[in-house]
């Protein structure tokens, strides 16, 4: 007989390292996890995972609430009532389709193809750089700095400050990492006003001349009244902070694996052209989101679980994604696994993450340069690589590597 599995468990640092041995209990104990006396579910099987993506209206995008962790290790609820502004990522139908409508025009998925070239410079001028020392912090020099330049220019911004934008990213996934003190929490909101001051000002140049980017049709949303200024505003800071963090994660675990990998590393060196299927192993074991929240409006159920009206949901999109039911051998990578985009590492149904084929593009550049220009990637022994603390994104704060040049 098993026990109760302890809440702390989901914040221990432990788990934040590594999430497996959690995921796997859950998957055999508790798919449908409550966390006594805090108001949280955590969704872990793909099955349910897909199921709840499904069901909008018992399982609502719409969030009135942040994350904390307690005096006690506990996770507990930060809840803003009806402040928040419920805007595209976190819109239900029928809100949603229109603002992905408005927002995501063909011309979009068009510049998305373009910023390839763009892509592939950026990262040989990176990587000639990274060459230059004996060990690189990849994170700093080339898994930060590509996608949120890449991000920035699909959107529109101009005259944009990478250093202002990646600290705006780093607040905006630490204020829902989930990890930090109450304190702590309301000291990173306090700070999102300087980002929002700052797309306000792109968001006022825009409207008076829309341009044929991301920037220019969120422009041309206001001037039609399908949002306001306000929902223009958090529509932006959604698309920079997760269309720069997707992909900076994505990055970080693709390189890390590589360097922990070397007979991998050195097939994919001789076939290049399994890079993309590399890709999708790497979004499937390292998913870069770990989950989202739903919020429960009526009482409802999930595999014979009763959950309660203003309860929240996480839908742990990690562990649906090393589900053994789903995918077999979910822990290895397996280049020739079949429909090797059926994991949700970009979400489901219609929320599915808007910039994948950018993410995709981004790793498929930046790892085939990284590729042909070294002969083997290595961890650097003295200065072990960091995960984030953080139960949003699997992300990787700190990659120290040596990169042996191709010559």
């Amino acid at each position: 007989m098993t026990g109760a599995i302890p809440g702390t468990l989901l914040l221990a640092p432990e788990m934040i390292d590594d999430p497996y041995p959690l995921y796997r209990r859950l998957h055999a104990e508790a798919p449908v996890w409550e966390i006594a006396g805090t108001g949280l579910f955590a969704v872990s099987t793909y099955r349910l995972v897909a199921e709840a993506t499904g069901r909008p209206e018992d399982f609502s995008s719409n969030i009135s609430c942040l994350l904390y962790r307690d005096d006690d290790g506990l996770p507990r609820r930060f809840s803003y009532g009806d402040a928040g502004v419920q805007a595209l990522a976190t819109a239900d139908p029928p809100m949603h389709a229109l603002h992905r409508k408005t927002v995501f025009p063909e011309l979009i998925a068009k510049r998305m193809a373009e910023l390839e070239p763009m892509v592939l410079d950026l990262a040989n001028r990176c990587v000639t750089r990274a060459l230059q020392a004996e060990t690189v912090e990849f994170m700093a020099e080339i898994g930060n700095i590509v996608p949120i330049s890449m991000i920035s220019q699909l959107i529109g911004f101009h005259d944009s400050d990478p250093d202002l934008l990646l600290g705006a990213a780093a607040d905006s996934v630490a204020m829902l990492g989930s990890t930090l003190s109450f304190d702590e929490l309301m000291e990173r909101i306090a700070r999102t006003g300087e980002i929002q001051s700052w797309i306000a000002d792109q968001l006022s140049t825009a409207v008076n001349e829309p341009g044929d980017n991301l920037l220019g049709a969120v422009a041309r949303g206001i001037l039609k009244g399908v949002f306001d200024e306000t929902e223009a505003n958090v529509i932006l800071h959604t698309l920079l902070s997760a269309g720069g963090e997707s992909t900076t994660s994505l990055l970080g675990s693709a390189v890390h694996l590589l360097a922990q990998h070397q007979d991998l590393q050195q097939h994919l060196r001789q076939n290049l052209e399994q890079v993309p299927a590399f890709i999708e192993e790497t979004l499937r074991l390292e998913s870069p989101f770990r989950y989202l929240m739903r919020s429960v409006p009526n009482d409802t159920t999930l595999r014979a679980t009763d959950i309660p009206a203003d309860s929240t949901v996480l839908l742990l999109w990690a562990a649906a994604n090393r589900d053994p039911n789903q995918f077999e051998r979910p822990d290895d990578v397996d280049l020739a696994r079949r429909a090797p985009r059926g994991h949700i590492a970009f979400g489901r149904g219609i929320h599915h993450c808007v910039g994948a084929p950018l993410a995709r593009i981004e790793a498929r550049g930046v790892l085939t340069v990284l590729l042909q220009r070294t002969t083997n990637i290595t961890l650097e022994p003295e200065r072990p690589a960091k995960w984030m603390n953080s139960l949003l994104v699997r992300r990787l704060e700190q990659l120290p590597v040596r990169l042996a040049a191709h010559h």
